[in-house]
């Protein structure tokens, strides 16, 4: 049995301290939800929009635990076959083949043969349902309102018993329950049952103080007037009827491209040639071009003025 390397938080402040070092700026409220749902063994189901951190909160756990993680990216028409499991058939098919030629006629043998390990091709749910005692997966289920109710009614079974089972080969059941992260951008709802076997939280979009936080974070070079008008500005854009708002990530990809450019301010120009990293729809952009955009800019550079 392999020995836990890195524990989980003992306590509430140690959750937000294991985020903190992975350079991931959480709040009280997330970091209270992450403990209870790694003490407890539930998972954790993170709904909000795209591009808020959700994800990531996996793939920091994944490190900061120094656990295997496994993602299974949702999407119309998942299967088992792409989910779970299926068999490698050329394999068998060879098998089968080579018995032949060897004049093997035991039926059962051989069908113990080409229905074995050997011949399971395992998807993200088997694999982490594999995970030593000690060193579980951490398993991201993204983005799972993007598959249909059949499928969620088929991983509302995994979930609450962490085992799946194989006709061929028998029930194969998790030495340990793997941390299980969900996440979903709430493009539809997802069905009571599953919510019911999780423990939940809504991630919003940052403060602009916490967003600030972020930026310097992630994007160490950015010069510090320059992100101050960077998380004003996406703050101010996110107050706008937009067809889709900015998230976190755009903003860290707008700091980070205008950082390669070496600008050290925002200014109408460089606004209007580097927008595209920011918003990802014509009609978003041509909301805040020309005399609007100049107007946004001004509005933002003047209330970062008044409060110095």
């Amino acid at each position: 049995m392999m020995s836990i390397q890195n524990p989980v938080p003992a306590t509430i402040d140690a959750t937000l301290e294991m985020l903190t070092s992975e350079d991931y700026v959480a709040g009280r409220a997330l970091a209270t939800v992450l403990f209870l749902s790694l003490r407890m063994q539930r998972p954790l189901f993170l709904e909000g929009e795209a591009g808020v951190g959700k994800t990531e909160i996996a793939k920091v756990l994944a490190k900061a635990l120094d656990r295997p993680l496994i993602r299974l990216q949702c999407y119309e028409g998942l299967d088992v076959a792409s989910a779970v499991y299926e068999w490698n058939y050329p394999a068998q098919m060879l098998e089968i083949r080579l018995a032949e030629a060897t004049g093997e006629d035991d039926k059962s043998a051989i069908e113990r043969s080409i229905f074995s390990e050997k011949h399971l091709i395992r998807r993200p749910v088997l694999q982490a349902l594999g995970g030593v005692a000690g060193r579980a997966p951490v398993f991201l289920i993204d983005e799972l309102d993007r598959t249909d109710e059949a499928f969620e009614a088929f991983l509302l079974e995994i979930l609450s018993d962490y085992q799946v089972t194989i006709p061929e080969l028998g029930t194969i059941k998790a030495e340990e329950p793997p941390i299980v992260i969900i996440t979903s951008n709430r493009t539809r709802e997802i069905h009571d049952a599953l919510k019911r076997r999780c423990l939940y939280h809504w991630v919003d979009y940052p403060t602009a103080d916490v967003e600030l936080e972020i930026v310097r974070r992630k994007v160490p070079g950015c010069h510090a007037e320059l992100s101050r008008q960077v998380v004003a500005y996406v703050q101010h854009l996110r107050q706008m009827d937009l067809f889709k708002s900015p998230g976190v990530a755009e903003t860290i990809d707008w700091a980070t491209a205008l950082t390669e450019l070496d600008r050290l301010a925002l200014d109408p120009e460089t606004v209007s040639d580097t927008i595209g990293t920011l918003l990802k729809y014509q009609d978003d952009i041509a909301r805040i071009e020309g005399s609007a955009g100049r107007e946004l800019l001004a509005e933002v550079k003047a209330e970062l003025a008044a409060s110095v």
